[in-house]
């Protein structure tokens, strides 16, 4: 059983994955246009025909533009928690009320979309409601938590079921600390319900990996206080620290904000 990973954009100006199989796909959240999901998705061989779902992690404007264009004039369901909804429908950048692509899941309450086992897990951030994927597809187990502002125990305990991961590292400590952002807003993005940093993904990473663990994507890197190959140089230093060789026993990967990935295929 093949899976394909794949990001069309990740970081602050939008957010937008997709996990699919051959025949078939789900988009995890829809911040960008429709214009360059379509552009990105055909130029991998993908017609949007083929994505039977998007999974919406929460209400905040980078991942959410384009779903009610989606849900509801493409006939897409939106499945999401009637809190992230609430957000949905009370937000200026969707244009379109999801009506009947409206689809209502619980947090930890698994569910079926075709072969995907879906598990929607919380996650501290602020906005409305707040989600991670957990995602089972044969012998794959796919997680992905972004906009984290801290590595709670529910948090963990999904991420240590993941041999595919992708992973908030979303600033540097101290080109956030040193940067141009006012001090209200640094304190937004560094507090509990913000964002997770460069080297608290690390740590966390470093202190806690197994060996089930092979694929690693760092994501929604921020534009002012990040850059990939700073991101990647925490992370990689932090696992090496602990004996965890990149490239040889896990994958790693900083996507980069508004440049599609290089398609990731795996089987079983």
């Amino acid at each position: 059983m093949k899976l394909i990973f794949f990001s069309l954009a990740s970081g602050s100006s939008g957010n937008c994955y997709y996990l699919g199989t051959p025949e078939y796909g789900l988009l995890i959240d829809a911040g960008i246009g429709i214009r360059t999901i379509k552009k990105v998705l055909k130029d991998r061989s993908i017609d949007l025909s083929q994505i039977v779902a998007i999974l919406v992690t929460h209400d905040h404007a980078d991942h959410i533009k384009t779903v009610g264009y989606l849900g509801e004039k493409m006939s897409i369901p939106v499945y999401t928690t009637e809190g992230v909804h609430r957000g949905i429908a009370k937000s200026r950048y969707v244009e379109e009320t999801l009506t009947t692509s409206k689809r209502v899941i619980e947090k930890e309450v698994p569910f079926f979309i075709r072969d995907f086992e879906v598990t929607a897990f919380p996650v501290p951030h602020d906005s409305t409601d707040s989600v991670g994927y957990y995602i089972k597809y044969g012998k794959h187990r796919f997680t992905i938590a972004t906009d984290v502002g801290h590595i709670n125990e529910k948090v963990s305990e999904y991420i240590c079921k993941a041999n595919h991961l992708v992973l908030e590292a979303n600033y540097d400590d101290e080109m956030l600390r040193y940067g141009n952002y006012p001090q209200f807003l640094k304190e937004r993005v560094a507090g509990p319900i913000g964002h997770l940093s460069n080297q608290e993904a690390a740590e966390f990473l470093a202190t806690h990996y197994t060996l089930d663990l092979k694929n690693i994507w760092l994501c929604h890197l921020s534009r002012d206080n990040n850059h990939p190959e700073l991101a990647y140089k925490t992370v990689d230093i932090r696992l090496f620290e602990e004996g965890i060789r990149v490239g040889k026993d896990v994958s790693l990967v900083a996507l980069k904000r508004t440049t599609p990935s290089d398609v990731y295929e795996f089987d079983d």
